[in-house]
């Protein structure tokens, strides 16, 4: 009888793998009203790195306009190292894609705040983020571009 592999999931190392701010008015920017539109975007992408080891990268660009001109972008990839042994391919895929980010989220929040203050603007203060209902989303839209693809396919 074969033994089942344990299951594990473990975080071997966190790290910031890349950070910009760019303040493209300069200092003409601190003459104004500070009432930003401020844009938030997420990215997240895994890869494998050795066996049972996956680098997470969770990217966050927050984009602050005033009176339609770009006042400063933040754009920080928080990262980590996984070790994941014993999942199956769906929990491989929802440990990744929802339990990484989870947890690399509070890290990435930091950095951005921090990058914002260094940059002489208030703290952006990332409201918190359901990995797993964008992790729904994003697999909901490819099944349904697979869906759209297939006929066209059968043509």
């Amino acid at each position: 009888m074969a033994e089942q592999q344990q299951q594990q999931f473990a975080v071997q190392r966190l790290y910031v793998k890349d950070v910009s701010f760019e303040a493209p008015q300069g200092a003409a920017v601190f003459t104004k009203q500070w009432q930003p539109e401020v844009q938030v975007d997420l990215n997240t992408k895994n890869s494998k790195v050795a066996d049972d080891q996956y680098e997470v990268v969770l990217t966050v660009t927050i984009t602050a306009k005033l009176e339609g001109e770009v006042a400063f972008l933040i754009e920080a990839q928080q990262a980590g190292l996984f070790l994941v042994k014993g999942l199956d391919e769906e929990q491989l895929r929802r440990a990744l894609g929802i339990m990484s980010p989870n947890l690399l989220f509070p890290y990435v929040r930091e950095v951005i705040d921090s990058m914002a203050i260094k940059g002489g603007f208030p703290a952006i203060g990332l409201q918190p983020v359901n990995f797993e209902a964008l992790f729904m989303q994003a697999q909901q839209q490819a099944q349904q571009q697979a869906e759209q693809a297939a006929p066209a396919e059968q043509h």
